[in-house]
């Protein structure tokens, strides 16, 4: 499809495929849309927020969400949740805390510049006289360090702390960032979310995007986007995130893209990525941001001491990887969606780039599997599978 033929099609209602699956593009005003996140409420609904704007990096890039109400036919109207004109606000996650805020946690960064990030918090108001319809306070950035990002939500610890997954993106002085020395880290607020410290993991560099996931009892488990391009990697933990095993390898092939992992009802661990990796393509670019057209003379990071970031690795099939042994291997795969995956270009308009990225997913209480991710970096695309959809005839 176009770009054109895309934005047809984002009008955010459900339709069924020959397969029995649903399907819809959001609706949003912007020509670039891009990392979606699901939460689901206790009435049921479905919100899913994203940043959009006219290009990654820049500051007219904000926060949108739009929301589904039980049962009906159309996802609603895309609404701002954040609006700054000096930063570009990227990667929303969306938390219920235990009395009952629903928070809405961003960053925010100037221009490219991952490094000088900063994370925000602002809690978001639902209308009960309007389902689809949400607001948002202005909210405050959190004390963390510049340079900690986000992309999974808040869970909390059997002693009552809230855990933030974060990655850092460290600053080089005098070069740009450029994913070369990221490393894990947690935020853990013991004052439900007033005040921040950061935990950092060790031996972790070129591990970001930290999805933690419940392995019953005090034993958890949470996966890794590589910047190397390689594989997913995984930690374990046996005291409820107090602490954490060095990062190892799964089987699971990563192209430094987003990731995300989830307990389904029966104990097994899903993640939600594209399963390819930099040995797969020759594909390469610069970096994230190498498209913004902003003066700056400084050099790309030295890579010493760090690792070499991977870039333009094609950004598909999506695909959903089923683990049955804690996260250690992923042998069953169910494709959900297929294509060129190129990714060299960011722009949303030219058609060059043919990207599904950055999904997320959320199991159903009667077993269905809602997923979201980015079409072309114009669309952000939901799927709906039918329970059963895990069964072994499925799988690619």
């Amino acid at each position: 499809m176009t770009p054109d033929d895309i934005a047809r099609r984002m009008t955010g209602a459900l339709t069924a495929t020959a397969t029995g699956r649903i399907e819809a593009y959001l609706p949003s005003p912007m020509v670039q849309n891009h990392a979606s996140f699901l939460h689901r409420q206790a009435d049921g609904s479905l919100i899913c927020a994203w940043f959009g704007g006219s290009l990654e990096g820049k500051s007219d890039i904000s926060i949108y969400a739009s929301v589904l109400p039980e049962g009906a036919s159309a996802w609603g109207p895309p609404q701002r949740l954040s609006s700054d004109p000096e930063h570009s606000e990227q990667n929303p996650v969306l938390f219920q805390a235990p009395d009952g805020r629903l928070l809405l946690l961003h960053t925010s960064q100037p221009s490219g510049n991952q490094d000088e990030c900063r994370i925000r918090m602002a809690e978001i108001a639902t209308d009960a006289a309007d389902p689809t319809r949400l607001t948002a306070a202005e909210g405050r950035y959190l004390d963390l360090p510049r340079g900690s990002f986000v992309r999974a939500p808040v869970m909390i610890r059997a002693d009552g702390a809230w855990l933030l997954p974060i990655f850092r993106c460290i600053p080089r002085p005098g070069q740009k960032w450029n994913g070369s020395h990221d490393t894990a880290a947690v935020g853990i607020s013991k004052d439900a979310g007033a005040t921040w410290a950061l935990e950092e993991l060790s031996q972790s560099i070129g591990c970001v995007h930290m999805s933690p996931t419940a392995l019953g009892g005090s034993h958890m488990a949470s996966f890794f986007r590589r910047r190397q391009a390689d594989f997913v990697y995984r930690t374990e933990s046996t005291d409820q995130g107090l602490t954490w095993s060095i990062p190892t390898p799964t089987d699971l092939p990563n192209n430094n893209s987003s990731i995300a992992a989830i307990t389904l009802n029966d104990g097994r661990i899903a993640i939600i990525c594209n399963p390819v990796n930099a040995a797969a393509s020759p594909d390469r670019r610069t970096s994230l941001y190498d498209e913004l057209g902003e003066l700056d003379d400084r050099p790309e990071a030295d890579p010493t001491g760090g690792c070499a970031p991977i870039w333009g690795v094609p950004r598909a099939p999506v695909s959903v990887s089923i683990s049955n042994d804690g996260g250690a291997t992923f042998p069953q795969r169910i494709l959900v969606e297929d294509g060129p995956g190129t990714c060299l270009s960011n722009d949303s308009t030219d058609g060059r780039n043919k990207e599904m990225s950055y999904p997320w997913l959320l199991s159903g209480p009667d077993g269905s599997l809602h997923i979201a991710y980015t079409y072309h970096r114009r669309a952000i695309k939901y799927v709906r599978l039918a329970p059963g959809w895990d069964r072994p005839e499925n799988g690619e």
